[in-house]
């Protein structure tokens, strides 16, 4: 890990590069030659600076049943990344991966609301304001008529309006913060030491340098490092600060154990395994949102039984794209998962802010 972090850092010198597509993106913005595209109804964002690693999905995941508990209609929409198709798409929870992509899959599973994927998010809201208007058919889905002259009638810079009788309609944007071609009324950035010491592409993992969380509405960190939001303050940053708790839910595994994982912080999820008690025996490291092989998984059987692992363990972001090689492990070497789960400090006040600025009157014009 030290040897990788030493290497990006010799791209240094390319960083006033990356710094000038960033320029020129924010340009495009502002001139107008990239239009920003507002649904009819609110939209709040959850994003990082960060490559990744950072927990927006399992935040998402809190946020969606947290405002479904306040009687909201909540859905997700999510760019679908490694999905094949670049059509928007309503995710299927028993789809694949290579359908819907990895994030937006394990949230339709665990939040148990509507996501839609398509690279452009307006595309994907546009689909998903679509379904909630009446006309449909039975299942809910309009016909492809139908739904071709909403979307030719939405109107991007019509505000939204609450319907009679019907509870409000919430779009979350799952990892939104750089994607500033549809307009949110709430913008989530999630923070946290790496983010706060780290350097830009490709020298670091920074999407953003950390002057781009001014555009945040709020700003998360971990409630195990309380001494962030002092900094923050020091900083400038005279905005709300939200706490969360990050768990690890981890099975009971007797004897050593080799864990794996396709994600882009692994070490947070190995030493999470380390402080829960766990022996690790072997651990395998795969490139974020690796697509798993029926060979990847012998390799990792044997090394696991060289290592004399009685069993294998993984997240459940890896569990969605195992997919249906997940069931081929074989009884001598068990899979086990580990899942992460976020909670919010306060939540009830937090969601309370939240239900405030996606109200009609503080929609945004």
């Amino acid at each position: 890990m030290k040897d990788t972090f030493s290497a990006r850092r010799l791209l240094f010198p390319l960083i006033p590069l990356y710094r000038l597509a960033l320029a020129f993106s924010r340009f495009r913005l502002r001139s107008g030659l990239e239009p920003v595209r507002r649904l009819r109804f609110p939209v709040v964002s959850v994003g990082n600076l960060s490559t990744g690693g950072s927990g927006k999905t399992p935040l998402t995941v809190a946020l969606v049943k947290a405002l479904a508990r306040r009687g909201l209609r909540v859905d997700v929409l999510s760019r679908g990344y490694g999905r094949q198709s670049q059509l928007a798409a309503h995710v299927n929870p028993d789809g694949t991966a290579e359908e819907f992509g990895d994030e937006p899959l394990l949230i339709a599973r665990e939040a148990g609301v509507p996501v839609y994927v398509a690279p452009e998010r307006y595309n994907a809201g546009l689909l998903a304001e679509a379904e909630e208007l009446p006309d449909g058919d039975e299942l809910g889905a309009p016909s492809l008529r139908v739904l071709c002259a909403r979307v030719g009638n939405l109107k991007p810079q019509q505000p939204f309006v609450q319907e009679e009788n019907r509870p409000p309609i919430v779009h979350l944007l799952d990892d939104g913060f750089q994607h500033r071609q549809l307009a949110r009324n709430v913008d989530i950035l999630l923070l946290d030491r790496h983010d706060w010491h780290d350097l830009l592409l490709p020298a670091g993992n920074l999407r953003e340098p950390l002057g781009a969380a001014r555009r945040a509405s709020i700003i998360a960190i971990p409630a195990t490092d309380p001494k962030l939001e002092d900094d923050l303050r020091a900083w400038g940053w005279q905005g709300p600060v939200l706490r969360l708790r990050r768990t690890m839910k981890i099975p009971t595994v007797k004897g050593p154990i080799a864990a794996f994982c396709g994600i882009a912080r692994p070490e947070q999820f190995f030493a999470g395994l380390e402080a829960a008690g766990l022996k690790l025996a072997f651990r395998q490291v795969f490139p974020d949102h690796h697509r798993y092989t029926a060979l990847d998984l012998d390799r990792l059987v044997a090394a696991a039984l060289d290592a004399s692992a009685t069993a294998l363990i993984t997240t459940e972001k890896d569990l969605v794209r195992l997919g249906a090689l997940s069931s081929t492990f074989p009884e001598s070497m068990p899979l086990s998962v580990v899942r992460l789960r976020i909670e919010i400090e306060n939540q009830a006040a937090a969601i309370d802010w939240l239900v405030d600025r996606l109200t009609p009157a503080s929609a945004q014009p």
